[in-house]
């Protein structure tokens, strides 16, 4: 929210997610192929070419509730005004990476009724081509999961409130690509003691971990208030997932990781634990936030709210932030997951331009889902029709 920095956040992923960046997944249902693309002459751009294609080869497109996932792409809008970086290099990206690109669209999705789902659906099928991506001419790819996490802490140190998390440190830039600073074994010896620093201390090392993986949290004082922390900067090392090293060492096999069994293996093994932890140099800082609703998801790295199985983290260099993406794979207990959602987010471990992580939202059956979702699918990214493009056909 990942901010994973997503910005949350370019770092906040899934503990599964980091390890799928570097491993082939588990063989998985296979979601329904998308029927062959209609022939759209759009000229190829860096990266893997876009292929146009009909809203009615979208699998699933006439089943999903279009007006619910209206609500995020206007606060995506509403964060582009403020002048969000939105994409890199690649075609889609070139094509929807600034946001005079979305002026129109955010015009009209302004003025569609709350609710109105017809008026929804007439809104995204008029305002946007969709484009079939993929890195091998494949439209297969990696989903993954991710969600805010509940843990137990304090505003001060004492008794079993022993593991701090930390503001960031002044001088150090909030984003990526600074030198690298000191690792994760390091700031765990002390490094960053006597600074002043802590901004919160946990009740438990493993939970502090999972925090960093996840960049943002609620976390519950001992008087029962709950306050929220979120993604403010990262330390430059490379993420290295302690679920490939658990798999590289024989601790476990690739088709059994997952953010449950990773936990769970540093639980039953507490000598261990900080070891392997300390495996991934990667370190995040936090910022407390303020006069954020309960109901409301952390901020992204696009600055909008994240909105629950409705937000996405993706690869902006090929996928800008803030398109809509129609996303077409299967939940962890292999039923279909097909439905519109918005790239607003970013991910140590999100590399490719069909690679995304799906944001659960908050609470036990969120951490359930996101901490098993590995599945393989396809994504559509939709981008803003120009003039003298043809209408998609429905």
């Amino acid at each position: 929210m990942r901010h994973r920095s997503r910005g949350r956040s370019w770092l906040a992923l899934a503990a599964l997610a980091a390890l799928a960046g570097c491993a082939r997944p588990p063989a998985s249902p296979a979601p329904a192929a998308a029927p062959p693309p209609v022939s759209w002459n759009v000229p190829p751009g860096p990266g893997p070419a876009l292929t146009a294609v009909s809203f009615a080869q979208l699998p699933g497109w006439q089943a999903d509730h279009l007006a619910a996932a209206l609500p995020a792409f206007l606060a995506g809008c509403d964060a582009m005004a403020r002048g969000a970086a939105l994409g890199g290099f690649a075609e889609a990206a070139q094509r929807g990476g600034a946001a005079r690109d979305w002026q129109a669209v955010c015009a009209a999705a302004h003025a569609v009724p709350p609710g109105d789902e017809a008026a929804a659906r007439h809104f995204f099928e008029t305002a946007f081509q969709p484009y079939g991506i993929s890195a091998d001419g494949s439209a297969a790819g990696l989903f993954t999961g991710y969600y805010e996490p509940e843990v137990a802490g304090a505003r001060q140190p004492g008794g079993i409130y022993r593991y701090p998390i930390y503001r960031r440190p002044p001088g150090l830039p909030a984003g990526p690509g600074h030198r690298p600073y000191f690792t994760r074994a390091q700031i765990d010896a002390g490094a960053l003691r006597g600074r002043h620093l802590e901004l919160f201390w946990l009740a438990d090392p493993i939970d502090a971990f999972f925090l960093h993986i996840q960049g943002a949290a609620r976390i519950r004082l001992p008087d029962g208030q709950v306050v929220r922390v979120s993604y403010d900067g990262q330390n430059g090392r490379t993420y290295v997932p302690i679920g490939r090293v658990l798999v590289d060492r024989g601790q476990m096999t690739l088709d059994q990781v997952s953010m449950q069994s990773i936990r769970a293996w540093l639980v039953a093994h507490p000598s261990e634990a900080q070891g392997l932890m300390e495996q991934n140099p990667s370190y995040v800082f936090f910022r407390e936030l303020r006069g954020v609703p309960a109901d409301e998801g952390p901020p992204s790295a696009l600055g909008a709210p994240l909105s629950p199985r409705r937000s996405l983290a993706v690869d902006k260099s090929f996928v800008p932030l803030g398109a809509p993406v129609w996303v077409d794979t299967t939940d962890p207990t292999g039923a279909p997951l097909r439905r519109l959602a918005v790239a607003q987010d970013l991910g140590g471990a999100i590399r490719g331009p069909v690679r995304a992580d799906i944001f659960f939202g908050w609470g036990p059956a969120a951490e359930e889902a996101a901490g098993r979702m590995h599945q393989q699918g396809h994504d559509f990214v939709l981008l803003p029709r120009r003039p003298g493009d043809a209408l998609a056909a429905r």
